[in-house]
């Protein structure tokens, strides 16, 4: 899969299970909402190609022993692997909380709480919970004897809260979207949001579910064009294949606007710029819609060239330079490490950088400031900025998700 591009694999729990219902109010059941929660991540980490597994997926009775055994013979006890422990609280309270390990920093906690908050439900805290008897001790078991694993166990709303349990039985998986959302931020795997077009380069990414009569119904296309394209022999697809939906466009006039496209990913994969196709076609703005026929120029020499990586270059500062995504960046160079070395060559658009920019990368132009207001995450800062929430932490030399009103906050530079 071309988005396994991570060292991180994720393991998935659903508390309680068979005989042990977890907490319980009215008709619902927390082992039943555990089990969606965990079956929604697992459907949608294995989209984003994230590796990941589930410990239960039906049902059953698990005993302490028997579910720690399982989450250590998914990926062994390793480090680079993170669990996720899906709840659901009681006790009366109202929102989210995320309880991570002693052993660990609390930056996916906060990250996922985050997330949480913006699908929509109240934010109460991350925290850690000791063992009274031995404060060096995690209080919940499935933190405690996960000894090497980044454990997190995250509690979705109170059962036992009439706004909460409307929100549990309506408004879940928007809540677990949250937590995929922050998983992919951390592990560092491009997010598209659910149903959200996976073509890249012309290439389609098989996800969980699909079919080729669904492929090429999505795409305007024929099953007999696709298996034509592909040379395939079978109807049979698997989950991370690509596979090619139109003929290359080098030489034709007429490009046809498919899902998932913008002017910029368009530009690209047809060497020319937005600029150009926004002359060619009259466009007055960057807007295009599914199915619009656009004029594209005649082929043009290669628009990339070579640039080789400098000390003190980042892909984020390379991406600023040549105005390029990061994470188109990394597919144009099909990138499975990360960690620039100087002397990399890598391939970049082929933009010709005016005296000014040249200025801007000598003598970068001062960042802006951003006081921090009430209500305000580092996830809306960054939206707000057009930057990641890695760049504003990285420029502020943040630990944690954790802001204070009245902050200063540098806003990193676009250039």
């Amino acid at each position: 899969n071309m988005y396994d591009r991570t060292s991180k694999k994720v393991v998935i729990d659903a508390g309680h299970g068979g005989s042990d219902p977890g907490a319980l109010s009215g008709s619902l059941k927390e082992k039943n909402l555990n089990l969606e929660a965990a079956q929604y991540m697992y459907d949608r980490l294995n989209e984003l190609g994230i590796p990941a597994t589930i410990v239960r997926d039906k049902d059953e009775t698990l005993d302490r022993k028997e579910r720690v055994r399982r989450i250590l013979n998914a990926y062994g006890n390793d480090p680079n692997v993170i669990l996720i422990s899906n709840h659901i609280n009681a006790g009366g309270g109202e929102g989210a909380e995320v309880v991570y390990a002693l052993r660990n920093s609390p930056t996916l906690a906060n990250l996922i709480l985050d997330n949480i908050g913006e699908a929509g439900q109240v934010k109460r805290k991350a925290y850690q919970r000791r063992l009274p008897e031995n404060p060096n001790k995690d209080y919940y078991f499935i933190i405690r004897d996960t000894t090497d694993l980044e454990s997190l166990l995250v509690e979705y709303g109170f059962i036992d809260n009439a706004k909460d349990a409307k929100k549990l039985q309506n408004n879940l998986t928007d809540f677990v979207e949250g937590t995929v959302k922050a998983l992919a931020e951390y592990i560092g795997v491009p997010y598209t949001a659910p149903g959200e077009s996976a073509v890249d380069d012309g290439y389609y990414i098989v996800k969980k579910g699909d079919s080729l009569y669904k492929i090429a119904r999505l795409y305007n296309t024929t099953i007999e064009e696709l298996k034509k394209l592909n040379n395939l022999t079978s109807d049979v697809l698997k989950i991370g294949q690509k596979l090619l939906i139109a003929e290359p466009l080098a030489d034709e006039d007429i490009y046809i606007v498919q899902k998932g496209d913008t002017l910029y990913s368009i530009a690209t994969k047809l060497s020319t710029t937005v600029n150009e196709l926004m002359e060619l076609n009259n466009l007055t703005s960057t807007v295009i819609s599914i199915g619009d026929k656009l004029l594209i120029p005649k082929s043009t020499a290669t628009s990339y060239q070579i640039y080789k990586v400098q000390k003190g270059d980042s892909l984020w500062s390379i991406s600023q330079k040549y105005n390029i995504p990061v994470n188109e960046l990394i597919a144009l160079n099909n990138l499975t490490n990360l960690t620039l070395q100087i002397g990399d060559e890598l391939k970049v658009p082929n933009v010709k950088i005016d005296d000014e920019i040249i200025d801007d990368i000598i003598n970068p132009p001062t960042p802006t400031n951003y006081i921090v207001q009430k209500g305000d995450t580092l996830w809306s800062i960054a939206k707000a900025n057009n930057v990641t929430v890695a760049q504003l932490k990285e420029a502020n030399n943040l630990t944690s998700n954790l802001l204070t009103v009245g902050d200063t906050i540098i806003i990193p530079t676009q250039r």
